[in-house]
């Protein structure tokens, strides 16, 4: 099932995935964010900026016989083609997308109860990176008030956004996500090292939801390549 320049991952156990070192290979930031988000029965979930599938997958295996459907949209086709052959190989039963954000047609309005997001959070200019891996970790092709929107249209009344992003950025995100509807119900910082400095933010917020959150103590992630 491998193509030219793919190679296969363990990442749950015996579960594989497809990479690919010249397109965009998943770091632990995906693992995190599947394990930060909560599952509930009859979970219809979309994992949006997909790309391999990873962050989906992992929250199927995390999370067995609560999700009644998953949605991937990621907008390179190679990767898309990586998600499908992962899914297949694994037995996952999903639907996977090729398509930018932006142009996720109206019949997903209101369509699911959970969103998974792990965005290009970076910002600058292509420097060494080929476009394809660019792409996929800065706001070249999406931004955040973007994907902040999209979810929102997307989401049914009562959904939950789980979303990470660099830690630098999290007034930005609150900002946005509460201006758009969406309330920050669980927020978690990410560090590197006990009592470190963190790099990332994890929020979960929800469509209509009420005031009031959940600030969880920092997750300290000492593994910069994911493990199950």
């Amino acid at each position: 099932m491998l193509k030219d320049g793919e190679t296969l991952e363990e990442f749950f156990g015996d579960k594989k995935i497809i990479q690919n070192a010249e397109l965009y290979r998943f770091t632990s930031d995906s693992i995190l964010l599947s394990r930060f988000a909560r599952a509930k029965a009859g979970e219809k979930a979309a994992d949006f900026c997909a790309g391999c599938g990873v962050v989906g997958f992992h929250f199927l295996c995390l999370n067995p016989g609560k999700t009644a459907s998953l949605h991937l949209f990621e907008m390179q086709e190679k990767l898309c083609d990586m998600a499908r052959r992962s899914a297949e190989m694994n037995g996952f039963k999903c639907t996977v997308i090729n398509s930018r954000l932006q142009d996720i047609g109206r019949e997903y309005d209101d369509a699911f109860s959970l969103i998974l997001c792990n965005p290009p959070y970076e910002r600058g200019g292509f420097e060494n990176a080929s476009y394809e891996r660019a792409i996929c970790r800065k706001e070249i092709t999406l931004s955040l008030p973007e994907i902040v929107d999209i979810s929102y249209k997307k989401l049914k009344f009562g959904g939950r956004l789980a979303i990470i992003n660099r830690a630098d950025r999290a007034a930005e995100l609150i900002y946005l996500l509460k201006k758009r509807g969406l309330e920050p119900k669980r927020i978690q910082f990410v560090s590197g090292t006990q009592n470190g400095k963190p790099y990332l933010v994890m929020v979960e917020a929800v469509k209509g939801g009420k005031e009031g959150v959940d600030v969880l103590p920092v997750l300290v992630n000492a593994v910069h390549k994911a493990n199950p």
